[in-house]
């Protein structure tokens, strides 16, 4: 009995040694070329240009083990549309790369708004650009199409938009909005009586009508078609008012979007500590289940 169990396992993992073999040997019409076989090692390419301007460049971080099955995380930093930088990005990048492993990160500059060159559509065609030149490149990166979007305060309301209104191809499978702006005709934002809010308010001062304030918020682009969207806000955050993630989350549920939202009532416009702990444990859940 026992000699016919161990004659059985062995015809087993005959068979499935074959098999693979067989698969193996196999036309694919993913392979880019025998060498590929070759498992893939981690590439990182530092700075990568796109643009004529100093701050149209980015961070790469290809994983090991990569097919053209690899999602890619965009990251987008905040800095109220004319300052920041991507390496205000680098503390979730490492986070992504210690428990993401398997997803490809772009970490993203792009130009800032000053009094000669507004924020809109400036830093929308940048993003644009720079989701054209991955498609271009997919082959030599060995990645997906299929994106994902990771913002801070301006780089979540960037992140937002694009993803709502500018993704034509569907392309985008979730963003992540943290402390994001949804909405410039938000009463909170037009009737406010604080100097710093409006000065944020103000960089988008060049046509204020009501009808140009919606173009740029997503609130007002989010249809039933968008990808899932995971929201977190601060109560007492003092440059984004309660009412934006609130609303958002809202209009996300009556457009039947797949969505999360978190607030937390006594953080600002960002936080530490058991909350931020709170905010990586949903953000990575939600990222494996929708990009990973």
């Amino acid at each position: 009995m026992k000699y016919f169990i161990m004659k059985t396992i062995k015809y087993a993992l005959l068979l499935i040694f074959v098999s693979i073999s067989l698969i193996s040997c196999s036309d694919d019409s993913n392979s880019e070329s025998p060498a590929d076989e070759t498992p893939l090692t981690f590439r990182q390419e530092l700075n990568v240009s796109y643009g004529s301007d100093s701050d149209q460049v980015f961070d790469l971080y290809l994983p090991a083990n990569r097919t053209l099955n690899t999602k890619v995380m965009i990251l987008v930093h905040g800095g109220g549309w004319t300052s920041g930088d991507k390496e205000d990005m680098n503390p979730l990048k490492d986070l992504m790369l210690q428990d993401l492993p398997n997803i490809a990160i772009v970490n993203i500059n792009y130009r800032l708004a000053d009094e000669n060159n507004a924020p809109y559509p400036m830093q929308i065609e940048d993003i644009t650009t720079i989701v054209n030149m991955l498609k271009t490149n997919q082959n030599d990166y060995v990645i997906s199409d299929d994106i994902g979007f990771l913002g801070t305060s301006a780089g979540a309301h960037l992140s937002m938009l694009w993803s709502y209104a500018f993704d034509t191809n569907s392309d985008v499978k979730m963003v992540a909005s943290i402390v994001g702006p949804t909405n410039f005709t938000d009463p909170a934002y037009l009737n406010n009586q604080n100097p710093v809010l409006q000065e944020l308010i103000d960089t988008f001062g060049i046509d204020t009508t009501n009808t140009f304030l919606e173009e740029v918020s997503p609130y007002h682009q989010v249809t039933a078609d968008a990808p899932p969207t995971i929201l977190f806000y601060g109560g007492q955050d003092p440059l984004i008012p309660t009412s934006q993630g609130v609303d958002m989350e809202a209009k996300l549920a009556s457009l039947g979007v797949t969505h999360q939202f978190t607030l937390y009532p006594n953080a600002g416009h960002g936080w530490i500590g058991l909350e931020l702990l709170d905010t990586w444990t949903k953000l990575k859940a939600f990222t494996q289940t929708h990009l990973e």
